[in-house]
């Protein structure tokens, strides 16, 4: 059994995880399935999600070649990938977590430097400007919610993935999760923003207490919120053949747990089929929340 390799810890917050030792392939198949459901507590949905493909393609529009007003398209491709549980009163949370995921969406597609190509340099850059994609979605959020008395204080989490070749980028805010599951094992990725893990982390609550502590839903990192600034989470992975990435809402996690989710995804391998099941399990055991997830599947050849 494989794991993910935890010991690289640059000091910034990123984690590096090491690829397995192989050569690298040719081409990675992509696929995927993603769901979101208001639960049956809730009377609206302030879950959003965005998968989206980022493709080179060039339009040749005039030329004394043969291939005039012929759009050509690379091999290569991104993917995109955003989770995000919207929290304020009445609509704001829904209308922050839309926001957050629209300003991202805008971002990559103007101002973020796409990179298929990726060497050292390249991935210090590419921190970067994941940084400041979020930090852009916060200014956002926060800003309009100062212009409408009725948003003051809406917020969102937010947990990206950004998918090139084998590399896979995530970048996090909040309680919403990222996990890769690899060889039979599911292990979460991010950290969660939440006040019972800092109490987790100083050793003031084992991590049992937290899952009963009426507290366990306060989060201390999200886009918007009542300040401004957000403190962008950002790893970096190396993905093997078999890996599925897995992005949910804490309306998924919570009531279903990690050994059930892993569960499902040893018993189903179709990604689009695994995210229906992950969506029905939770409402099965309550669904106490909004619920979200996208289901990745990496096949290297």
């Amino acid at each position: 059994m494989t794991r993910l390799d935890r010991s690289a810890v640059v000091v910034d917050s990123t984690l590096n995880f090491p690829a397995r030792a192989e050569a690298q392939p040719g081409r990675v198949r992509f696929s995927f399935g993603a769901q979101t459901h208001p639960g049956k507590k809730r009377t609206n949905n302030e879950d959003h999600f965005l998968v989206a493909r980022l493709a080179k393609s060039m339009q040749v529009c005039k030329s004394s070649l043969p291939d005039d007003g012929v759009y050509h398209f690379s091999d290569e491709e991104a993917y995109l990938m955003v989770v995000a549980d919207g929290m304020g009163g009445a609509a704001a949370g829904e209308h922050a977590s839309a926001l957050a995921v629209g300003s991202l969406e805008e971002f990559v597609l103007d101002t973020f430097k796409w990179f298929l190509h990726l060497g050292g340099r390249e991935q210090s850059v590419l921190f970067e400007e994941l940084r400041k994609g979020l930090e852009r979605a916060d200014r956002k959020v926060f800003d309009l919610a100062q212009a409408d008395p009725r948003l003051v204080g809406m917020g969102t989490t937010l947990t990206m993935a950004y998918s090139v070749g084998t590399d896979l980028f995530i970048a996090h805010a909040g309680d919403s999760r990222a996990y890769v599951f690899r060889d039979g094992t599911l292990e979460q990725v991010t950290h969660d923003h939440t006040l019972v893990q800092l109490l987790i982390n100083s050793g003031g609550m084992s991590p049992e207490q937290a899952r009963r502590d009426s507290r366990r839903n306060i989060v201390t990192n999200i886009i918007g919120g009542p300040s401004a600034g957000v403190q962008a989470e950002i790893h970096r992975l190396h993905v093997a053949d078999g890996d599925v990435l897995l992005l949910c809402s804490d309306g998924l996690s919570e009531p279903v747990g990690d050994a059930a989710m892993a569960e499902v995804l040893t018993q189903t391998p179709d990604p689009e089929a695994a995210t229906a099941r992950l969506v029905e399990l939770a409402l099965d055991r309550g669904g106490p929340d909004n619920i979200t997830a996208i289901v990745a599947r990496y096949d290297l050849r």
